[in-house]
C-alpha cells in the first residue's frame, strides 16, 4: 500500500485508510486526536489488546458490540465483573470470544480504578509518557517505541495485562500520544494544532 492516497474529495491522506471504507471516518475523526477522557483511553487500550492477531477492521466493525458487552467501557463497572459475566462474554459472538483477552480486560478494569486512586485518572497517568516532541511522520513503519516499551513495562509492574510494547504504541497512536499521520496527510495539520491546544492533565 502507498503512504499516501487521494480519497475521494481529492485531498491526501495516509494509505491505510484507504484499505476498508470503515476505515476513512475513523482516520479523519478520530485516531490520533487527544483525550483526556479515562473512558475512551481505556477503551483504546482494549481494543488495541484485542486487535493483536487479528486486523483492525475485525475489531473496528465489532466496536459498538465491545461497548454494550463492556458498559461502554466504564472500567468501575467492568471491575465488578464475576464468573457468571465471563461467562456470559466468552458466549457473545459479536465480541472476540478470547478468554486471554477478556480476562486480562476485566483485570486491566480493576487496575484501572487503582491508578485512579493514585494518579487521579488514567489521563494524568498516560499523558506522561508523551513524547517531548513530534517528529513529523514520513513512514509510518515503526510498530514499537523506546517510550511504547517502556509504558508496557511499567504496566506490566502494575499488574495490567496483554499490552505489549505493540499494543501501547498503537494505543498512542490512537489517543494522541503521537501524531502519526504522514507529514502529507490533510488531517496531520489537525491533529497538531489539538495537540497544541489539549490541556494535558500533568501540566495544569
Amino acid at each position: 500500500m502507498s503512504k499516501t492516497v487521494i480519497a475521494d474529495d481529492g485531498l491526501v491522506r495516509c494509505g491505510w485508510c484507504s484499505a476498508a471504507p470503515e476505515f476513512l471516518d475513523y482516520h479523519d475523526t478520530q485516531w490520533g486526536f487527544p483525550t483526556a477522557d479515562d473512558y475512551r483511553l481505556f477503551e483504546n487500550l482494549c481494543l488495541e489488546s484485542f486487535q493483536s492477531g487479528l486486523s483492525w477492521r475485525t475489531i473496528l466493525n465489532k466496536r459498538e458490540n465491545f461497548r454494550v458487552a463492556f458498559c461502554d467501557f466504564n472500567f468501575n463497572e467492568i471491575a465488578e465483573f464475576n464468573h457468571g459475566d465471563l461467562n456470559r462474554l466468552l458466549q457473545d459472538e459479536g465480541i472476540v470470544r478470547h478468554r486471554g483477552k477478556v480476562e486480562a480486560l476485566i483485570n486491566n478494569a480493576q487496575k484501572a480504578q487503582q491508578m485512579v486512586a493514585e494518579y487521579g485518572s488514567l489521563a494524568a497517568f498516560f499523558w506522561g509518557y508523551e513524547p517531548q516532541s513530534q517528529p513529523l511522520s514520513e513512514a509510518q513503519n515503526a510498530s514499537a517505541s523506546d517510550l511504547s516499551v517502556r509504558l508496557s513495562k511499567d504496566l506490566k509492574k502494575l499488574g495490567w495485562k496483554f499490552l505489549g510494547p505493540t499494543t501501547i504504541y498503537a494505543f498512542m497512536q490512537a489517543s494522541g500520544l503521537i501524531n502519526d499521520h504522514l507529514e502529507a496527510c490533510v488531517i496531520q495539520a489537525d491533529v497538531a494544532r489539538t495537540l497544541r491546544e489539549f490541556k494535558r492533565p500533568l501540566r495544569k
